[in-house]
């Protein structure tokens, strides 16, 4: 997918308000405010009480609070003298108190931690085409490993702290993530769901799944959906509410369990296609506008994929909505079919290579 043209909507207002949202910097920013205070008590008392023009005042201020020694512009009077002992204490005291703020702000690590938020905006920036993970618990966990396994670019939305922790980084690398509630419109915009192909709501409640295939389908009305529900009288509902898939774990992992006991060798070879075997097969797909210019129009005998490269093409996908299981040798797939192949790693990787258009 060629890279969205529209504006960028993350700029330097963007990034503060995501840290203050996200960090907590009222004490910062209080302690700031303090020091501000302190600046323009001392300007105003030393005017008021000295007589000193606005210059003076603020040098006065300024000598004070730097605790420097340098000599006053004029002698104090005894209501000076009053007003510079007690200001100097005050100024001590929230002096230390912002030390120990920014002190404690650095070495716990939230300043790294901010740079880290902005490095991570500035990715996800930059991705278009990618794909959004709603909820890190195990399936939508499961979910990022199997699409940055395939090549895909991954945003994760999640909320939970402990778990968004464990969300950082996989044997990938590092996980681009947002902190947030993915029914927001705000999280959802922050992942980039303008520029995203697809998203995936994987989190707990069937409810909250709902919400954001509604709010995606309103923000991305082109994107692909696939949500997770729990309950069976919540699909109906998800499909209404935008979805294009919807899955079932426990229902599958019933349907799982059942056809280990009756087909055994069946999910075994399953278990090798989905990864979650000893051997492991891929399987691919391929529109016919993909394939090398050269190829397009020619026949599966002819493309002569077995011999070339060990996969099998073992699936046609017809622009109609229609599909062919082992499709015949003399099939030639036509414009908006689909081929699916299976086979394994290398052997895809020597079929991409080889069929796909650069």
């Amino acid at each position: 997918m060629p890279p969205s043209t529209s504006p960028p909507r993350f700029g330097l207002l963007q990034y503060l308000h995501n840290a203050w949202r996200r960090f907590n910097l009222g004490r910062i920013v209080g302690a700031l405010a303090l020091m501000t205070g302190s600046l323009a008590t001392g300007v105003l008392g030393f005017r008021w009480i000295e007589n000193y023009s606005l210059l003076d005042a603020l040098y006065m201020t300024m000598i004070t609070v730097s605790t420097v020694g340098y000599e006053e512009v004029a002698p104090l009077s005894d209501a000076g003298k009053l007003f510079v002992s007690v200001y100097i204490l005050f100024n001590l005291l929230i002096l230390a108190y912002l030390l120990s703020v920014l002190s404690a702000y650095i070495f716990e690590g939230g300043l790294r931690t901010m740079f880290a938020m902005l490095k991570n905006d500035q990715q996800i920036r930059q991705y278009s085409g990618h794909v959004i993970v709603c909820g890190f618990g195990r399936n939508g966990r499961k979910a990022c490993l199997e699409l940055r396994a395939s090549g895909a670019d991954v945003v994760v939305v999640e909320q939970n702290d402990a778990v968004l922790s464990a969300a950082s980084e996989d044997e990938y690398g590092p996980l681009a993530v947002v902190r947030g509630d993915a029914t927001l419109d705000e999280s959802l915009r922050e992942a980039g769901i303008e520029r995203a192909r697809a998203l995936i709501t994987a989190l707990p409640k069937d409810a909250d799944n709902v919400f954001v295939t509604l709010t995606a389908r309103e923000l991305a009305p082109s994107i692909s959906i696939v949500a997770r529900a729990s309950l069976k009288s919540s699909e109906t509902k998800l499909l209404r509410a935008g979805a294009n898939s919807v899955v079932m774990p426990d229902e599958i992992g019933g349907s799982h369990m059942a056809n280990l006991i009756m087909r055994p060798e069946v999910i075994r070879f399953l278990d090798m296609i989905t990864g979650l075997g000893p051997h492991r097969l891929r399987l691919e797909e391929m529109r016919a506008e993909e394939l090398r210019p050269e190829l397009r129009g020619q026949s599966i005998r002819q493309l002569d994929i077995r011999s070339r490269t060990g996969a099998t093409a073992i699936g046609l996908r017809h622009e109609s909505g229609g599909f062919t299981i082992s499709p015949p040798s003399d099939m030639a797939p036509g414009p908006g079919d689909v081929l699916l192949f299976l086979g394994t790693e290398e052997q895809i990787v020597r079929l991409l290579d080889l069929f796909r258009a650069v």
